[in-house]
């Protein structure tokens, strides 16, 4: 079990965690000298808290590699990434109740617009509304394939999950989605022998996706990636004595929260200021809480610097709700950088601060962005790493050794 040598240093308090991802948080100046994001946004709370708390990078999986979100926030809850692979097919089918077993094979799947010549032009089919993209996951329920049960389930916007399930399938697959326009969507290859007969079921189903689509003027073809299944995760209780709540809207944040072992929050809405309610709500009967804001990377993703740094003032603007629960610890990070400059996730470190007025020793910086915290007191730890600080901070670890 991951971090096993801190079970016998946990300790039993009524100190409460909050755990605060803003997705994509981290980026770079559009130009040479200028601000990020994050700095150039208007955050009196978030500097405050930076005032009076410690800041700092992580890295979320090694330094210079690019991580993927799922395998980022496994880093996130101390799981180190590269021990536990999970591909982001399972995370997405978990986070929205599909049922994934060891066996199955699981993808998240993209529709997409492709030109003339089979050509993908835009990798997510303009953005698709939910209401777009719902009649569309219906017709690719229709598909059979012989020998397997295929589910299909739409997730959000141009999103949907595929689960396979049936006899000797196994899902080191090779993603379908070529990460950029201009190509055609890929062949899903099989990496090893094992997984040569769900690659070719899979081959069978894409055909029959295709065809369906074929006249949609934007949703006309389909790419899947993440390949997996459930990887049976030891659980966050066990490894930290919390009891834990997820507050997410995206089905992946909910899926991997829920692989280890938190409870995921149902409820209404899509801003900060309702994920941060949820918050207040389940408060009193958890000891962390994980609470999950997506939009600051899908800005990120679109190059729109300008609203990127417009959500994370929202979510500055709403920080006071969760405030008033007065937690020992807060924790504001994300789970990778996305720099509107470069409209991808990139490898470069996270901001990170911590917040704990009790236990934790101020540094000399003031407000919260990239510079700032690559010269604070915390330094450039690992994001596997947060953990035990929040338990420390929190007054929910012991002394190691005699």
């Amino acid at each position: 079990m991951p971090k096993d040598y801190l079970v016998p240093l946990l300790r039993e308090s009524q100190s409460k965690i909050l755990l605060l991802i803003l997705d994509g948080l981290g980026g770079l100046p559009m130009e040479a000298g200028g601000p990020t994001s994050l700095e150039a946004a208007n955050t009196p709370m978030m500097d405050r808290m930076a005032a009076e708390g410690t800041l700092g990078q992580i890295v979320p999986i090694r330094p210079g590699i690019t991580p993927g979100s799922g395998p980022a926030h496994l880093a996130l809850f101390g799981y180190d990434p590269l021990t536990y692979l999970v591909g982001r097919g399972a995370l997405e089918a978990v986070g929205i109740g599909m049922q994934v077993k060891p066996g199955d094979v699981a993808a998240r799947g993209n529709f997409c617009t492709l030109d003339a010549n089979g050509l993908i032009s835009d990798r997510r089919a303009g953005r698709i509304s939910s209401e777009a993209a719902r009649p569309l996951t219906t017709m690719l329920q229709t598909i059979e394939v012989p020998g397997v049960e295929i589910e299909v389930q739409h997730l959000k916007e141009y999103r949907f999950a595929i689960v396979m399930r049936g006899e000797g399938l196994h899902g080191e697959i090779e993603d379908t989605d070529p990460q950029r326009v201009g190509m055609a969507p890929l062949e899903p290859v099989a990496q090893d022998k094992a997984s040569e007969r769900a690659a070719k079921l899979l081959r069978q189903w894409i055909g029959s996706a295709q065809a369906l689509l074929a006249g949609q003027p934007q949703a006309n073809g389909v790419t899947l990636r993440g390949f997996g299944t459930d990887p049976v995760l030891p659980k966050f209780q066990d490894m930290y004595g919390l009891k834990a709540a997820c507050v997410a809207v995206y089905p992946m944040y909910k899926g991997v929260s829920q692989l280890v072992g938190m409870d995921v929050q149902r409820f209404e809405g899509e801003q900060p200021a309702d994920e941060f309610a949820e918050v207040a709500r389940v408060w009193p009967d958890y000891d962390f809480v994980f609470c999950h804001v997506k939009k600051t990377d899908s800005m990120g993703e679109d190059g729109n610097f300008a609203g990127k740094q417009a959500i994370i003032e929202i979510v500055d603007q709403a920080l006071q709700t969760v405030l008033d629960l007065k937690p020992e610890v807060v924790i504001i990070t994300g789970d990778h950088s996305t720099p509107a400059k470069m409209k991808y996730h990139s490898w470069h470190p996270v901001p990170l601060l911590l917040w704990a007025p009790e236990r934790g020793l101020q540094d000399l910086q003031t407000a919260f962005g990239e510079r700032a915290c690559a010269l604070g007191g915390l330094g450039t730890i690992p994001a596997t790493e947060i953990l035990p600080l929040a338990l420390a901070h929190a007054g929910r670890l012991g002394k190691f050794g005699a």
